[in-house]
């Protein structure tokens, strides 16, 4: 178990060192220039090719990319290109403010969609089970940006309960801020748990076919109780594993919200990254994300290997 445990670690970290090498690549390969970017059109050859050479651009792309990484690996993120301020001290108050609305949306959005789709599933068929399901279906089909604008428009501008743009400063009241995210917070919360609900309903139910399942049936328990007691523990795996991706969709995927929103997190940080041209913060924005992806996948890994017995089988049986 600790060999297979180990083996997800690792490949974590490799999958971390993999996708910084394409977040490089793909900064490097953005239309534009980034001298002229900063300088504006009105910069001559000459102060571009001095501007490049103090950036370090005018050297191979291999060796800065191993500085880079070098860098990151000290905790240095380097200086934006644009305000000349250490990135790290600007990103950190940022991904707070992202933790907070992901940690929001998610206190909601779990327990609701787990127990959503489990009383689906001890529902099957029933009005509770197809009104899920039709929901869930219209909430998947519907852009995130859509969803965002409707709840502005009805709770914002037509019944005035919450605000349309959620500004928020460090030292804000908890509930403040919670009142003030309200909007983000539950447009996120639409987005996972319509995945959540239906992974978990169609998790607990392909386990209710197992024999033992017909034997608890035969004893005369509940359905109910059957599937609390039996089919949920044995389900838990695939739940725990699209609860981290959906989790990790809340953290990675908020750029769009955020915009919308002005929510000043590190999504809308990245966005005027690449708008101003800042390759440095994008790319520590990128790396941000992906760390933050690879480390609840890895997580829900582990917790699948914990929770789940049969995973452990083939290192045990070794």
């Amino acid at each position: 178990m600790l060999r297979l445990l180990t083996t997800r670690i690792l490949l974590g970290i490799l999958t971390l060192l993999a996708v910084s090498v394409l977040i490089f690549a793909a900064t490097e390969i953005l239309p534009g220039d980034v001298a002229s970017a900063v300088l504006g059109q009105g910069a001559t050859p000459e102060t571009l090719k001095v501007f490049r050479a103090e950036l370090g651009l005018d050297r191979p792309a291999y060796v800065r990319y191993f500085e880079w990484l070098g860098n990151v690996l000290q905790g240095d993120f380097g200086k934006s290109l644009t305000n000349k301020r250490d990135i790290l001290k600007s990103i950190t108050p940022r991904f707070q403010n992202t933790l907070f609305l992901a940690g929001f949306a998610a206190l909601i959005a779990v327990p609701l969609s787990v127990g959503l789709g489990i009383l689906a599933a001890i529902n099957e068929g029933k009005w509770i089970d197809r009104v899920a399901n039709i929901v869930s279906l219209a909430t998947i089909s519907v852009p995130e940006f859509f969803i965002a604008y409707v709840l502005i428009l009805f709770f914002a501008v037509q019944l005035a309960w919450f605000p349309s743009l959620a500004t928020v400063y460090a030292g804000m009241p908890v509930l403040t801020k919670m009142y003030i995210t309200a909007l983000p917070a539950v447009t996120l919360t639409m987005l996972v748990a319509a995945h959540m609900l239906r992974m978990t309903r169609s998790s607990v139910l392909s386990i209710m076919s197992q024999p033992y399942i017909e034997m608890a049936f035969l004893k005369g328990l509940s359905r109910s109780r059957v599937i609390l007691r039996h089919a949920l523990p044995n389900a838990a795996a695939p739940i725990i594993a699209v609860i981290a991706l959906n989790l990790a969709y809340l953290i990675v995927g908020v750029v769009v919200i955020e915009k919308v929103f002005n929510y000043p997190g590190i999504g809308q940080f990245m966005v005027d990254g690449v708008t101003k041209r800042d390759l440095p913060v994008v790319q520590a924005c990128g790396l941000v994300f992906a760390g933050a992806f690879i480390i609840l996948n890895t997580t829900a890994d582990v917790l699948s290997i914990l929770v789940n017995p049969r995973l452990r089988k083939p290192t045990m049986g070794k």
